[in-house]
């Protein structure tokens, strides 16, 4: 039987190199964390420097070594210098975790052509340049995954959310080409959609309308609840998804959803 170190991580397995985009907070953080429990090395990109570092001692407190470096996701100059600096001083990349993101809501009409650029820039065309940047890699060595963060906007739109939702749901038309292209080369292409989560990530939303979005949602029937799932518990999901052994299962697209709701149910 495999034994296990003093942090409960099973001694047989290997340790891998991932990146984690938009990991000063959040779901990307709470991934790099989770990832450095594994004893992995991880390169922890985002524009907010501070942050990364801060996320950087989480991450060697948990177990892992960490590379905490500036990243705009928008600029291929700065996904090149990112990734060629992982390389250097890591390695070849293992795994990469597509998460930055933002959501500056707005309504359409409202909406200032910076907001909805900005939208899918980040959301969308930043995941796949940064998945152009490592993929010749690891189809080379026939090994790799490369993980999505997407959101369940996708399937189901909401107001105040159009350029997020449309940037969402163009991720999953990507990820799903890219499980095509790459086929039987060892790469593993995976859609996590992810539902309502607490985390900073909410903060860029305009509080001063929150209700109104709310009542928004509820009209249209895609507020399921006010239930949110902690950023914690989404980076043990990735962390499993990317943790399958290749030649077990493929996991392409994973939804997960809020929990806590049993005492709804409960008789009273």
């Amino acid at each position: 039987m495999d034994g296990t170190d003093r942090r409960g991580r099973r001694m047989s397995e290997p340790v891998r190199t991932a990146i984690v985009t938009g990991a000063s907070s959040g779901i990307g953080a709470a991934t790099a964390i989770e990832l450095g429990r594994l004893g992995w090395r991880v390169a922890l990109g985002g524009r907010r420097t501070e942050r990364l570092d801060e996320t950087a001692k989480q991450v060697e407190s948990a177990g892992g070594s960490a590379l905490p470096a500036h990243l705009d996701v928008t600029c291929p100059d700065s996904i090149d210098s990112f990734c060629s600096r992982v390389e250097s001083e890591f390695g070849d990349l293992d795994v990469l975790i597509n998460n930055a993101g933002q959501n500056r809501s707005a309504l359409i009409a409202e909406a200032s052509e910076d907001q909805l650029r900005s939208d899918v820039e980040v959301n969308l065309l930043g995941a796949i340049w940064m998945t152009r940047r490592v993929l010749a890699g690891m189809i080379e060595r026939r090994l790799g995954d490369i993980l999505f963060v997407g959101s369940d906007t996708a399937t189901h739109p909401r107001p105040f959310q159009s350029a997020y939702g449309a940037a969402k749901a163009g991720l999953e038309v990507f990820a799903r080409t890219l499980e095509m292209e790459t086929e039987g080369t060892g790469v593993r292409s995976i859609l996590l959609r992810v539902g309502p989560t607490s985390s900073e990530f909410g903060n860029q939303m305009d509080k001063e309308r929150m209700n109104e979005m709310l009542e928004s949602w509820k009209y249209w029937g895609v507020l399921r609840s006010l239930h949110w799932m902690p950023a914690e518990s989404v980076a043990r999901a990735i962390a499993r998804a990317v943790c399958i052994p290749v030649d077990e299962s493929y996991p392409t697209i994973i939804e997960i959803q809020p929990g806590g709701r049993s005492k709804e149910f409960q008789s009273t």
